[in-house]
């Protein structure tokens, strides 16, 4: 048996955990210890609160899955301004063996070892994810997250992506709307800006400038609880929104990568999961022309696995360095 520091890095939250491998397979992973990254200067601040947390001395290897692109000799994060510079890190954190990955990487190589009982049916054939074939993994979170998982008869391969920072493409007059309004913000407008946590709040005042409705801003978590709470009925209807702008996104990027099915995670993907059944997000994921049939026919699941990131991190480390 061999125990790692597992790490999730993502724009809001870091989540640490101590991982159990045996060979080349995770056994069990420790309850996590979450930090918020606005609370520390970078990654090496955050270890040293995760180890004062744990009150022993840390395994000298880590898995760290980070949300954004993974090379170079300094790392970004796209949410957030955490840089990491790869070769440093032995020396930051005590450690003498360590993998990167990107974060929804890691929720790849999580949803290639998981057990069934952990995707729920959203859409479309309610079979289980092929094998061999490929797999979307759609996340929004305080971005959003894609990953590409191919199974074949070669093995398991993980590609990271970055299709957040495609072009959000609208499909109605509201939505182009919502496009005028972030572009005047940000120049160009990817599927991220309105697919993710911050997208609600440019929803719902799209909404509120047409119905003529007073709508104060509000911070996003507060957004967010209103929206499911049904307290403010235009974040309600905005949230509807979001839902089916997520269906086109997630049917685009299958799309665009060939799969078999799709996967819905990340954390706000986890949080809304029991709501998309019943919204507009399957239409939307369908709603593609002369590929519609082929749309209703795929397969579409939500993960339940509570923290797939620090679990898929563990994976991967497992897989190379097991």
């Amino acid at each position: 048996m061999t125990e790692i520091v597992a790490v999730d890095i993502g724009g809001t939250h870091a989540r640490f955990a101590i991982a159990t491998l045996e060979g080349r397979a995770v056994v069990e992973i420790a309850p996590e210890v979450l930090l918020k990254t606005a609370d520390h200067v970078d990654l090496a601040d955050a270890w040293k609160a995760f180890a004062a947390r744990t009150g022993a001395a840390l395994p000298k290897a880590a898995a760290i899955a980070v949300a954004g692109p993974v090379g170079g000799e300094v790392l970004h994060l796209t949410n957030h301004p955490w840089t990491i510079r790869p070769a440093d890190l032995p020396a930051d954190l005590g450690i003498d063996h360590f993998r990167l990955v990107n974060d929804f990487g890691a929720v790849g190589h999580a949803v290639a070892q998981l057990e069934g009982r952990w995707f729920r049916h959203l859409c479309g054939p309610d079979a289980p994810l092929p094998d061999p074939g490929a797999i979307s993994i759609v996340g929004p979170g305080t971005g959003l997250g894609m990953a590409t998982l191919v199974r074949s008869a070669d093995g398991v391969q993980v590609i990271e992506c970055e299709g957040a920072h495609a072009d959000f493409a609208p499909t109605d007059a509201l939505e182009d709307r919502i496009l005028a309004r972030l572009r005047r913000l940000h120049g160009q407008v990817s599927v991220e800006h309105v697919v993710s946590g911050r997208g609600l709040a440019v929803i719902r005042a799209a909404l509120a400038e047409d119905d003529g409705v007073d709508a104060p801003p509000m911070d996003d978590a507060t957004l967010w609880a209103s929206a499911l709470g049904g307290e403010d009925t235009v974040a309600s209807a905005a949230f509807e929104r979001f839902c089916q702008c997520l269906g086109s996104a997630a049917g685009d990027v299958a799309l665009v990568q060939g799969a078999q099915a799709v996967v819905i995670a990340g954390g706000l993907g986890l949080r809304i999961a029991d709501r998309l059944p019943t919204s507009g997000f399957a239409a939307r994921f369908c709603a593609k022309d002369r590929m519609e049939a082929r749309m209703a026919a795929m397969p579409v699941k939500t993960l339940s696995y509570p923290e797939p990131g620090l679990f898929g991190a563990a994976v991967a480390f497992a897989q190379t360095c097991g």
